[in-house]
C-alpha cells in the first residue's frame, strides 16, 4: 500500500500546553476541562480536536459514497460528533462517540445507507471502531 498523505503534530505540556502541526497550519493552546480536573482555561482540548476531526472525516466519506452513487450532497450537509469521556473507576479514561449526520434533501433511507457505507470507509471511524463506543444517528 502506498502512502498518499501524512500529517504530524507535536504537543508540549500535555493537556495544559500547546499543540501544533509540522506544517504550521495548526497552532492551538490546550486547556484541561474542569470536569477532568483542570482549570477550564481558554484553550481547546484533545476531545474537541478529536470531535472536529471525526466529524470532518465522516462528512468527507459521506460525500465520497454519495458521489459514487451519483448523488449530490447538499453544501449545508453536516456531521456533529459529540465526545463523552468516562472512567472505568481507575485511571483509564474511555471515549464514547455520538455522531449525527444531517443530509438535507436526501431520502432518509438513502441517507442512512450512505452513512452506513461511509462509516465503513471513514479512516477515523475505522481506526477507532474496536476501541471507542460509537452511535450514529441520521437526521
Amino acid at each position: 500500500m502506498s502512502q498518499s498523505y501524512s500529517a504530524a503534530a507535536t504537543a508540549l505540556g500535555g493537556r495544559s500546553g500547546f499543540a501544533s502541526s509540522s506544517d504550521g497550519r495548526l497552532k492551538v493552546e490546550l486547556s484541561t476541562p474542569a470536569a477532568l480536573g483542570g482549570d477550564d482555561g481558554p484553550g481547546t482540548n484533545p476531545e474537541q480536536l478529536f470531535a472536529a476531526a471525526h466529524a470532518a472525516s465522516l462528512l468527507g466519506a459521506i460525500r465520497q459514497v454519495a458521489e459514487a452513487r451519483g448523488i449530490k450532497v447538499p453544501p449545508d450537509s453536516n456531521v456533529t460528533a459529540t465526545i463523552a469521556v468516562d472512567s472505568d473507576g481507575g485511571e483509564t479514561l474511555n471515549l464514547n462517540v455520538a455522531l449525527s449526520a444531517d443530509i438535507p434533501c436526501i431520502d432518509a433511507g438513502e441517507a442512512t445507507r450512505i452513512v452506513d457505507e461511509a462509516m465503513r470507509i471513514c479512516p477515523i471511524a475505522r481506526a477507532t471502531c474496536d476501541h471507542v463506543s460509537a452511535t450514529v444517528n441520521v437526521d
